[in-house]
């Protein structure tokens, strides 16, 4: 079961996941618990009150393509946090200019952030109910943040053109919380300690 690519298991019915193994009884009640968190919070902490008759449900898990001066300012991006695998294993270090990479993210980014031209600042601020960190990979290396505002992680600075990889992890392992990234290049009076 892959938590980070919800759009896989829509086409398919949740009863069809599973199977005799109690792994797999245990997986699906992970994903749907998180999925639960995840609209829950979202529906609270993250989003306007709204008619419930014609609420959308927000997607989860984006892929963005950015160019200066892009709309709307902040773009907002949903996920849920957290995996097995501990984070400096995929960023290769422990510290980093921005941050220590701490925490535990899946094998695979929960967002890939494709910038087209080069920004001068550049903000991405995590935004959860619980303790989240923060890996990014694109041109130039690996950075990561943990508790740029209070248990929320956040990289702001210049940024080069090219791909980048997201991961929005969670403080401990196989925990998993809903988050928004809020990217946005207006800089802030206070943009928080780790300027890339």
């Amino acid at each position: 079961m892959n938590k980070r690519h919800p759009s896989r298991l829509t086409t398919m019915s949740p009863l069809s996941l599973l199977s005799d193994s109690p792994i797999s009884v245990l997986r699906l009640w992970r994903w749907g618990t998180a999925l639960a968190t995840a609209t829950f919070a979202s529906g609270l902490l993250m989003t306007p009150a709204v008619d419930a008759q014609s609420a959308t449900p927000q997607p989860i898990f984006e892929n963005v393509k950015l160019g200066r001066r892009f709309s709307p300012d902040p773009l907002i991006i949903r996920g849920i946090s957290g995996g097995s695998v501990s984070t400096p294993n995929v960023s290769g270090r422990r510290e980093t200019p921005t941050g220590s990479c701490i925490g535990f993210i899946d094998e695979q980014p929960d967002h890939i952030l494709e910038l087209t031209s080069f920004f001068n600042y550049l903000s991405l601020q995590v935004e959860s109910p619980e303790d989240t960190t923060l890996l990014v990979r694109g041109p130039g290396g690996s950075w990561c943040n943990d508790d740029a505002d209070g248990k929320n992680p956040g990289i702001s600075g210049q940024w080069l053109a090219g791909e980048y990889k997201v991961w929005v992890g969670s403080f401990q392992e196989d925990k998993y919380h809903p988050y928004v990234i809020r990217i946005s290049e207006v800089q802030l009076l206070n943009p928080g300690p780790s300027r890339r």
